[in-house]
């Protein structure tokens, strides 16, 4: 019997993107070129302005000092200017605002600030891991709502009856609900109506409304994400958390907000003024930079994510894998062809590495009703991207397949 119990870490089930990533490393080593389309880790540097920014604020010894948990109120401000100017929402940068070291922080520590042990959330599957292991970490349940079709289409009105089947039945009644639109994995999109249906009913059953807008600015054909801010009424359920890890390409510099609802704000704050001091200094100066100065760099990263994306999907479909372009986000989800389905996600993706030398996420990391997708991260150049469809197409002739139909 081990000598220590981590009942956490026991809820946690073991990560399977290590198991690509493991084999990706080992290929690499070996001396194989891998196009990885896996993690989306942005391979666009920082802008320019962004990065000299910080360096001139780095020089600065009084920035070395511990920062403010809340972040810096012209920080917040910021955000507050960025909010007004691409929605029309007004923002309090001193109680509806605060920065968190990352979304993805962000949102585990508000898991901990709002869910008690046997509370319980609905989350949407697929998700993106942190969504639902962020209540499992916060010692709560999660009730998970299929985000797709039996045909894997995402239908809005369906997906809304379903949320609020999950909630009628299930005891207790949640406690918090978490959105992520434009949808990671699976790159779903929905229309302002949407979100005035959620307030509403979150409204009506004191339910938290937590919505990542991570991919707000990488959109595609004229589509614009609307924010969940934009309804009449929303701050008083719901928050909603930013981050400009894709749109700036900075995410190893860890920036993420979140705004909306003043009294979930200043938990988070309270929670967070014991976990940390927040960014260093100059990397909030720079994020100021970033969102208050020009904005073309955004535009130029977006026409680039959209390039890649009709390269991928182009060449996908010209061998016979037919995928959908998607609208938004930096991402392609695909479903396996039909004669790959048996595999399962996971050994599809070793297939493709093997075989293709390209990695992709497997779809079973993201929840069982991802099992029979894969998910492309548009984190390579076009001429990568058309070496991983050539990979692809050898890989599928291995099998004898040529013209492949799902």
């Amino acid at each position: 019997m081990p000598k220590f119990q981590f009942a956490r870490i026991d809820r946690l089930p073991p990560y399977v993107f290590a198991v690509v990533n493991d084999l990706k490393m080992k290929l690499r080593r070996a001396g194989e070129d891998i196009v990885d389309l896996g993690m989306g880790n942005p391979d666009l540097p920082t802008p320019k302005h962004i990065v000299d920014k910080l360096c001139e604020a780095a020089q600065n010894p009084k920035n070395h000092r511990y920062s403010q948990t809340k972040g810096l109120y012209k920080l917040r401000e910021a955000l507050a200017l960025w909010y007004n100017r691409k929605y029309g929402v007004e923002l309090d940068p001193e109680t509806e605002v605060i920065t968190t070291i990352g979304s993805k922080e962000g949102l585990a520590h508000l898991a901990l600030t709002l869910i008690n042990p046997g509370d319980v959330a609905l989350v949407p599957t697929p998700a993106y891991p942190i969504h639902p292991y962020s209540i499992i970490i916060a010692g709560g349940d999660v009730r998970s709502v299929p985000l797709l079709t039996d045909e894997g289409q995402f239908d809005s009105e369906a997906f809304f009856e379903s949320l609020v089947k999950a909630y009628k039945e299930s005891w207790p009644r949640p406690k918090v609900l978490i959105l992520n639109f434009p949808h990671n994995p699976t790159t779903a999109t929905v229309e302002l109506p949407f979100f005035e249906k959620i307030v509403d009913f979150a409204k009506e059953n004191n339910l938290i409304v937590i919505q990542d807008i991570a991919y707000a600015e990488i959109s595609f054909d004229g589509y614009t994400p609307p924010s969940i801010l934009q309804v009449k009424g929303a701050k008083e359920v719901a928050v909603e958390f930013y981050s400009l890890s894709k749109t700036y390409s900075m995410a190893g510099w860890r920036v993420g907000f979140a705004a909306g609802n003043k009294e979930i704000i200043h938990a988070l704050y309270r929670m967070k003024s014991y976990l940390d001091y927040g960014m260093f200094q100059p990397i909030q100066i720079a994020a100021i930079i970033a969102l208050k100065s020009d904005q073309s760099c955004v535009e130029e990263y977006r026409k680039i994510y959209e390039r890649r994306r009709d390269v991928l999907v182009e060449g996908l479909n010209r061998i016979g894998w037919k995928v959908e372009k998607p609208k938004a986000t930096m991402f392609v989800w695909a479903k396996i062809p039909e004669k790959f389905q048996s595999m399962g996600s996971l050994e599809f993706a070793k297939m493709l590495l093997l075989d293709g030398k390209v990695a992709v996420s497997p779809g079973i990391g993201f929840g069982e009703y991802g099992d029979k997708y894969v998910r492309f991260a548009l984190v390579e150049n076009e001429l990568r991207i058309k070496q991983a469809v050539r990979g692809i197409k050898r890989a599928f002739e291995k099998y004898g397949l040529r013209n492949i139909n799902v």
